[in-house]
Formats: structure tokens, sequence, C-alpha cells
């Protein structure tokens, strides 16, 4: 059996929705410094930049991850008053601004996809946050980070372990 370049490179292979959550992560955080309006940059442009310095594969994995990263950042451009009042009301004693910039864009992410992407399980949202911030994060941002969005969980009406067809 041959080994493809993943393998051989000993890297663990990610799966498209991994690579779409972080590129939209990143994306988010340099929107916040930068204060840019989403429709206003090249997306496209912007996931292949970040694919480069990521030495990510351009392959099939990338190319979905890429749409999901796009249809990720899209949406939470359209509701980011809801996701951040969420985060507001769970991060008891925790304003926004006081979150690092990296935490608050990667439970931005996640609040998306348990609210309006029923496909995604919650849980899978919620330990794809964790596993983010595990790499890039500080040491505490993933017990932070699982206990913000665990409440979050809690006060959902569909179920925590299985995708939703419909709403």
């Amino acid at each position: 059996m041959e080994l493809d370049e993943t393998q051989k490179s000993g890297k663990p292979q990610l799966h498209s929705k991994r690579v779409g959550r972080e590129l939209a992560m990143q994306f988010l955080f340099q929107n916040d410094l930068n204060q840019i309006d989403p429709r206003q940059v090249d997306l496209d442009a912007f996931c292949e930049e970040a694919g480069m310095t990521l030495e990510l594969p351009a392959n099939r994995v990338f190319r979905k991850g890429r749409e999901y990263a796009t249809m990720l950042i899209l949406g939470i451009a359209d509701h980011q008053a809801q996701i951040d009042d969420t985060l507001k009301q769970f991060s008891e004693k925790w304003d926004l601004d006081r979150m690092a910039i990296v935490d608050r864009n990667i439970m931005r992410v996640a609040v998306y996809e348990m609210l309006f992407v029923p496909e995604v399980p919650p849980i899978v949202s919620i330990n794809e946050a964790v596993g983010i911030a595990r790499d890039y994060s500080g040491g505490k941002s993933g017990n932070f980070i699982n206990g913000v969005l665990n409440g979050i969980k809690d006060t959902l009406k569909r179920p925590a372990r299985n995708a939703v067809k419909e709403l």
C-alpha cells in the first residue's frame, strides 16, 4: 500500500470542516484587528494565502475547507450581533473585549455552527473549538471555551450529539 503525502509527512490528515473552521477563525481574528467588512475582501485570496502559510496541500480537502470557511465567515458577519450577545450571556464576568481575540473568534465560529448549521452536532462544534484553541491559544483557553460553549449547548432545542436535517 502506497502512502499519500500526508501520511509520509507525519502530519495528521485534516477534515475539510476543520480546515474551514481554522481559516474562518484566522479571518475573523484579522478582521477583529482591522475591522474589514468580509464582503469587501477577496475571501478566496485570503484562504489561498492562509493555506500557503499553513502549508496546506492544494487538494479536495483544502478546496472544500475554503468553501466551508467562506460560508462560516459570511454567516457570522450576517449574525454577529446575535452571536456576540449569546457569548456575552454565557461568558460570566467576561466582557467580549477582555477575551483573547483568538478565543473570541474560535467561539464565534462554534456558536454560529450551533445556532445556524444544524447538520453539525453541537458537541462536534465544541470539540473542534477546544481542539483549535489547543493549537492556537493559551493553555487554559480550552477549559474557558468548553465551559462557555457547553452552557450555550445546554439551552439549544436540538440534540447535542446528532445532526439535524431540518430545524
